[in-house]
Parts: structure tokens; C-alpha cells; sequence
């Protein structure tokens, strides 16, 4: 790359992410912050209509309001100047008394009269509960205390409940597979998060732990791909549902192991990271669409064509991640990929009202007739902020 393309590029990226940001701060978080919550109950929403704009009575997933306090409190910190905090804090109190099991961990759903339809563990859940705490934690003073409590104690629940022998978590008790590495990809995400805002030592060392499994289990050792579904000694799933792969996952997990990879110094890591974003992007990005679709097979063929908004956002956070640590012309590539991945994320943003998004692309090029959901602000937050941090350090 000359260095007329190097500055060129450069100047793209800060100027989609100015768009982006301005986007998210202008339009997505005033209309989520409103139409997305509850006017009688100050609680979340799930999904608006397209048309309407209004907010829909749909039960509510537990997931989605771990990723909204995540959303509405790092749009704070993005220059939006809505009521973050109160909404946070609200929904933190509602989460708390309304999803939290007697046994310790958080239902899966409830209904627009909070009545638990939904009472079973999910273990991607619990991940996300633990990173909306940690958001709580770091960004608002008054819920330290209490969010790291909560954390505490569902941790050690999920250690004492659902430890598998070897490494990572069960996915039930009593134990059943297949065992997954998705949720296991979140707590490691809530846990270099929770070593931000904690000083307890336990959080890194649950993160080396899960960094641990992903490079010697989820990681297929001969082609560097990272699988979804494992049996229950952590080896392949049996079968052809052993064979997923997700582009958007090999992205996110390379974003994930890059951070984790710097932070310990961990050359191996990195090493895993640059060949799983290799594996998305040379095998899961449909040349025709110019989007990360959703499968692949263990032999990189395509396994599911649909194409979901929130692979886009984990490609820009890989790139971005990997172009920090790299130089000369490897660091080059991945600032070209920058722009690529930002203009596959605002495919989805056209053609709907301003602030909302469609979220599954065909192959034929059409999105499937749907209200946005909310679940996926905080991807487009995390990659907007990362984005966003990145620019302002070029």
C-alpha cells in the first residue's frame, strides 16, 4: 500500500466513524431510550415495528436488558446526552427483582406483565448478566457495590452448579450436550470487562481459563477454525452439527483473543486470532452482498447463506483490533478492511426510519419483512465505540 492509500484510508475510517457516531447519538439512542422502553413500567423493549416506530408488547428476553445498560451507558460516554444513567439504573432494579431465579441464576424471559414465562438456566444468559454488571460497576458509582454483589454470587453459583470437570461451564445441570462455545465467548467478554472495573483476581483468572479452552478446544488444532458444538469431553459435536462454523463468531472471538492476547502478552493468541479473522474473511464474506454471512462447515464451505447485522459489527471490531497490534503491511490490510466492514453494517441501516435497522439479509439480496430488535444495539455500540476509539488514535 502507498502512502497516499494509507492516508486515504485513514481519512475514511474517522470520517465513518464520525457518521456512525453521530448516528447512534443522534438517532438510535433517542429513539431506543423512548420508543424502546416501556412508558408505564420504565422497562426495555425488544423490538420496534419499522413502520410505526413504536415499540412492540413482545416478551421480553433477559439478554436484552443486559445489552441495553451496556448500550444506553457507553452511548454516554459517546456523547450522547440522554438520561443513561436513570435508564441504566432502572433497568438494573427491574432485572434484578424480576429475572433473578430462587436458585441463583436469571430466567430467560418474561411477559409485558413481568410474570416469568421463562424460568430455565441458559448459560449465555448468565454471560450476559455478568456484563451488565461489570458495565454497572465501571460507569455508575452508586451501583458498584451492589452490581459487583450480584456478580459475585452468580459466579459462584455457576462454579458450584455447573463447573464442567475440565474447563468452561456445563450448559445444564444435570450435564447434557452439546456443550457450546458462544456463551463461553460472552463470559470471557464480562470477564475482561469485570477486570477493568474489579480488582479481584478471580475475574482474570476465569478469563485465562476460558481464553485457554478456546485455543486448545474450540479452535480445531489443524485448520485454526472455531467450532460451536462440543460433546461433552469438549471434543467435536458428533455429527454434521459438529461441523459450524460462524464467520461472525471467528470474527468476534479474534477480536476478543487479540485483547486478551496484548494484554498477557500471549503470542500464541494473536497468532489465533489473525487466522480466524483469515478464515471469516477470506470464506464467510458473500462477494455479491459484500457481507459476513451466517455458517460455515469445518471444510470452510458454506453452511447457512443468511446474512445477520451483528457479523458485520464483529468484523469491524476484529479488524480494528488486529490492524492496533500490527504494522507495515499486514497492519495496512486491515485498515482497508475497516471501511469494507463499516459499509456491510449500514447496509442494514438503509431504507428504515433513522435510528432502527433490518437484521437478516437473504441471498437473493432481499431482508426478511421484521420489526429491529433491540439485541442488536450493543453489537452496533461495541463496534461504534471501538470504531470510534480507533479513529480517534490514527
Amino acid at each position: 500500500m502507498t502512502a497516499s492509500n494509507r492516508h486515504n484510508d485513514i481519512k475514511n475510517i474517522k470520517i465513518l466513524s464520525s457518521e456512525l457516531t453521530i448516528w447512534l447519538r443522534d438517532s438510535a439512542l433517542p429513539l431506543w431510550s423512548t420508543a424502546g422502553i416501556d412508558p408505564k413500567t420504565k422497562t426495555s423493549l425488544d423490538v420496534i415495528d419499522l413502520k410505526t416506530g413504536a415499540g412492540l408488547p413482545v416478551t421480553r428476553r433477559a439478554r436484552v436488558v443486559s445489552r441495553q445498560i451496556y448500550s444506553f451507558l457507553e452511548g454516554k460516554k459517546l456523547g450522547w446526552t440522554g438520561p443513561a444513567e436513570e435508564l441504566a439504573t432502572e433497568l438494573y432494579g427491574w432485572y434484578t427483582s424480576t429475572f433473578l431465579m430462587p436458585d441463583g441464576h436469571y430466567a430467560s424471559c418474561v411477559d409485558m406483565n413481568n410474570t416469568v414465562t421463562d424460568t430455565s438456566f441458559d448459560l449465555y444468559n448468565q454471560s450476559f448478566s455478568l456484563f451488565g454488571f461489570a458495565k454497572l460497576a465501571a460507569d455508575l458509582p452508586a451501583c458498584k457495590t451492589s452490581a459487583s454483589e450480584h456478580a459475585d454470587k452468580l459466579r459462584a453459583h455457576l462454579m458450584t452448579a455447573y463447573r464442567h470437570p475440565e474447563a468452561g461451564f456445563q450448559e445444564a445441570s444435570p450435564a447434557k450436550a452439546p456443550l457450546c462455545s458462544n456463551p463461553h465467548m460472552h463470559m470471557f467478554e464480562a470477564c475482561l470487562a469485570w477486570e477493568k472495573a474489579s480488582s479481584d483476581s478471580a475475574w482474570a483468572d476465569l478469563a485465562d481459563e476460558i481464553a485457554e479452552l478456546a485455543l486448545t478446544r474450540f479452535i480445531d488444532p489443524v485448520s485454526g477454525g472455531l467450532r460451536e458444538f462440543f460433546n461433552s469431553d469438549w471434543t467435536p459435536f458428533d455429527g454434521d452439527k459438529g461441523r459450524v462454523m460462524e464467520p461472525g463468531h471467528q470474527f468476534e472471538w479474534a477480536w476478543l483473543l487479540t485483547r486478551w492476547g496484548q494484554s498477557r502478552m500471549d503470542a500464541g493468541a494473536l497468532i489465533a486470532a489473525r487466522r480466524l479473522y483469515d478464515i471469516a474473511w477470506t470464506y464467510g464474506i458473500d462477494e455479491s452482498r459484500g457481507v459476513a454471512f451466517m455458517a460455515l462447515n469445518d471444510d470452510f464451505s458454506v453452511r447457512d447463506p443468511m446474512a445477520r447485522l451483528w457479523g458485520q459489527t464483529e468484523w469491524i471490531k476484529a479488524a480494528v483490533a488486529l490492524a492496533e497490534v500490527s504494522t507495515g503491511a499486514e497492519r495496512d490490510a486491515y485498515l482497508a478492511d475497516i471501511p469494507e466492514a463499516v459499509q456491510a453494517l449500514k447496509v442494514y441501516f438503509a431504507d428504515v426510519p433513522a435510528g432502527l435497522w433490518r437484521d437478516k439479509l437473504s441471498p437473493d439480496g432481499t431482508f426478511v419483512d421484521e420489526p429491529a430488535p433491540a439485541s442488536s444495539l450493543y453489537h452496533i455500540v461495541c463496534a461504534i465505540s471501538e470504531l470510534h476509539d480507533f479513529a480517534e488514535s490514527l
